[in-house]
């Protein structure tokens, strides 16, 4: 027997084969069974004399939506109505995310805290919200809480916050819807730009193999779409946040360009702080020059923050009823609250379990140096467990946002709210659900990207 015969290995015995083989069929077999889906659908639409397609997103919507930022009036298309719910649900996930990162972190750390009372208190608002159903809590502060405020005429007055069935008024800068929406905009355009710069360095640093090559390109062709987004996110929202309204309540110019210096400031001061990191770490330098310049810029960001947006109290008038600062509807309210508190219970146990990752050596070492437990765990503690925060943070902002669509129980016109409308009157399920489900899958794929790019500058860089 030669060598050659010795080395021929059959076809059925080669692993080699059976892996592609297996990928093939895999593949014929997904192919095969959306074919017939498709097929089943086609048909099932043809017998109700009706094609897949969203062309019915052009005609006239007939119905009103009880609080949007785009001006949406009931004679405009559905593609206008599902893009003010859109809105909506931007502003719940955007406040909910930062509301429940904060309320997470405070009940997180106080779980640490040397008070029996606040100890106490922390782990007993993590044991009771987290067991209690999402809905049940929307319904409790829907129907038990704010819907129990007193109407108009006996409206609840506490400082600066006016609480009545008509909304709670809270302390707010002088912006108009418009400008609102430019404002939520831009953060979207923020978010988009996390995967614009992922896509972008998958083009120039990826793999240069034949299937890297492959990747890359439909990375580049993605990209070229983003881009067109962003810079219509960025136009729009620019415009919007800037420019003065036609009657006389609308806002000066300034307050609009405040908005874009303290976004400015911010990401000169984070590039600063990075930088000074480095040239501690790397150098052995002071850092004290960039400490200097990132407290200018903080005292300025305060200073504009305080002064140059306009701030306005809301005004009590007669016979009931208030005007002036920021309005939060009745169903907007409870639905945040009840988000907040939710996801921030589960946020406080993923900062208790990330404050614990970090070895007590670390608690003794800051005690040794004379540093009581607050700053202790401000200095040194904390800033060593956002390794092991921040990974699990991205599923619970993920489903955060994904809990919104809860909101329509209690009469909130998110885009789960209004898509069901526009599904009811259209008779088109399958579109209006697909609808639904893409532009979810975009806010999850956003909030992953944004998430791991943060994970990525918190991780230890090996030499």
């Amino acid at each position: 027997m030669t060598p050659a015969t010795q080395g021929s290995i059959p076809i059925w015995r080669d692993e080699r084969f059976w892996k592609v083989a297996f990928q093939i069929i895999t593949l014929a077999v997904v192919i095969a069974v959306l074919a017939v889906l498709l097929t089943n659908l086609n048909r099932n639409l043809a017998q109700l004399g009706m094609r897949f397609g969203f062309r019915f997103l052009s005609n006239q919507a007939g119905f009103s939506v009880g609080e949007n930022l785009v001006n949406y009036r009931p004679q405009d298309p559905y593609q206008m109505v599902v893009f003010a719910g859109l809105i909506n649900s931007l502003r719940l996930i955007i406040v909910g995310i930062s509301l429940a990162t904060i309320v997470g972190i405070l009940a997180g750390v106080a779980s640490f805290s040397e008070n029996w009372l606040v100890y106490k208190i922390s782990r007993a608002y993590v044991g009771l919200v987290r067991n209690v159903p999402l809905l049940l809590q929307l319904f409790f502060w829907y129907f038990a809480v704010y819907f129990q405020l007193p109407s108009v005429q006996d409206q609840l007055e506490f400082g600066w916050v006016v609480m009545s069935k008509r909304g709670i008024y809270l302390p707010g800068p002088s912006l108009t819807d418009q400008n609102w929406l430019g404002f939520l905009l831009l953060v979207g355009a923020a978010l988009l730009g996390g995967l614009l710069w992922k896509l972008l360095s998958d083009v120039f640093k990826g793999d240069r193999s034949p299937r890297g090559l492959i990747y890359r390109g439909i990375s580049g062709l993605v990209a070229l779409g983003v881009i067109g987004l962003e810079l219509w996110l960025v136009i729009r929202g620019v415009r919007y946040l800037v420019s003065p309204q036609s009657d006389d309540s609308g806002l000066p110019l300034g307050v609009g360009i405040s908005f874009l210096v303290l976004a400015a400031i911010a990401m000169v001061a984070f590039w600063l702080w990075q930088k000074r990191t480095r040239l501690m770490v790397e150098q052995g330098a002071s850092g004290q020059p960039q400490l200097m310049a990132i407290g200018g810029l903080v005292a300025a960001f305060v200073l504009i923050l305080l002064f140059g947006l306009g701030w306005q109290l809301p005004v009590v008038q007669e016979g009931g009823g208030a005007s002036g600062g920021l309005r939060l509807s009745l169903e907007y309210a409870a639905a945040l609250s009840g988000l907040v508190l939710y996801t921030g219970a589960f946020i406080a146990e993923i900062v208790r379990a990330g404050i614990q990752s970090v070895s007590k050596g670390q608690w003794e070492a800051a005690r040794s140096l004379g540093l009581p437990s607050s700053l202790a765990m401000r200095l040194v503690v904390f800033p060593q467990s956002l390794r092991v925060i921040i990974p699990p943070l991205n599923s619970e902002y993920m489903n955060l946002a994904k809990n919104t669509t809860l909101a329509f129980a209690i009469g909130y016109p998110d885009l789960f709210s209004v898509s069901f409308t526009t599904l009811n009157q259209t008779g088109r399920a399958v579109e209006m659900i697909v609808l639904i489900m893409f532009i979810y899958l975009i806010f999850n794929l956003l909030i992953s990207v944004g998430m791991n790019q943060l994970n990525a500058l918190v991780q230890l860089k090996e030499r």
